[in-house]
């Protein structure tokens, strides 16, 4: 299993005048494989703001997915923030900037051609819709912001890149009248006893399916140690004796 952080890049989801789509599709993507998202950030235009964000994920060894950014108008920073936070100069990609001219012909100069320029070393993430690669270094992958695209993207990154595991299975159960406060040291044991176990308590006062308050237990592992993890947590809780 492989964890990434997704970062999503742009003014106009920030300031609401474009709804993101790429946590859903990928948190889907990613789960379909046996894959997770252990955190997602929403990022400016920013080219300090980016960096300083590469810059900690780097330092930190993360796989980041990076969407938005990657264009040559003025208010597309992420190339050159990656570049920066790795301490390496831009350089044009001999093969991006082939790709990019055998496209747009005459019109890739003086403009498009600047989408050929990634930190040096980089290699491409093929673009399967207008030709116009991202790029990967240091397990960051640079993808554009248009789903049509970077989502595709995303499969040749996991294809080439990641081996698929068995998809991680939640299972959840519901307890009626339940004091969240009375089952705290329980709850501890249970995290205590699988800590490799993600385990989550959602209390509630009431809904459309149970009026009574009660509380909905979670666990997410692979398949088996879940069935496991499930059995215990349901004994645990239900236990009157302090275990």
């Amino acid at each position: 299993m492989a964890t990434f952080h997704l970062f999503i890049i742009g003014d106009e989801i920030l300031a609401g005048r474009r709804q993101d789509k790429h946590f859903a599709h990928m948190l889907e993507t990613l789960k379909t494989r046996g894959h997770k998202i252990a955190a997602a950030y929403y990022l400016p235009d920013n080219k300090e703001v980016l960096a300083e964000a590469f810059q900690r994920s780097l330092s930190a060894g993360h796989q980041v997915i990076s969407c938005g950014g990657i264009g040559a108008t003025p208010d597309d920073h992420t190339r050159q923030a990656f570049a920066q936070a790795l301490r390496l100069p831009l350089s044009l990609h001999p093969e991006a900037a082939e790709l990019i001219t055998h496209r747009f012909a005459e019109a890739a100069y003086p403009y498009r051609i600047q989408m050929a320029y990634f930190p040096e070393g980089s290699q491409l993430i093929p673009n399967p819709v207008n030709q116009v690669p991202g790029c990967f270094l240091k397990t960051h992958y640079l993808l554009p912001g248009f789903p049509s695209m970077a989502w595709p993207m995303l499969d040749w990154i996991l294809d080439q890149h990641y081996i698929d595991t068995s998809p991680e299975t939640t299972l959840s159960f519901i307890m009626i009248n339940a004091r969240e406060g009375e089952l705290i040291g329980k709850m501890q044991n249970f995290t205590q006893r699988y800590p490799h176990v993600a385990f989550s308590s959602l209390p509630s006062y009431g809904n459309a399916q149970h009026q009574e308050p009660h509380i909905e237990f979670s666990i997410t592992a692979e398949a088996v140690l879940a069935a496991e993890a499930i059995a215990y947590l349901k004994e645990c809780l239900n236990n009157t004796e302090n275990i």
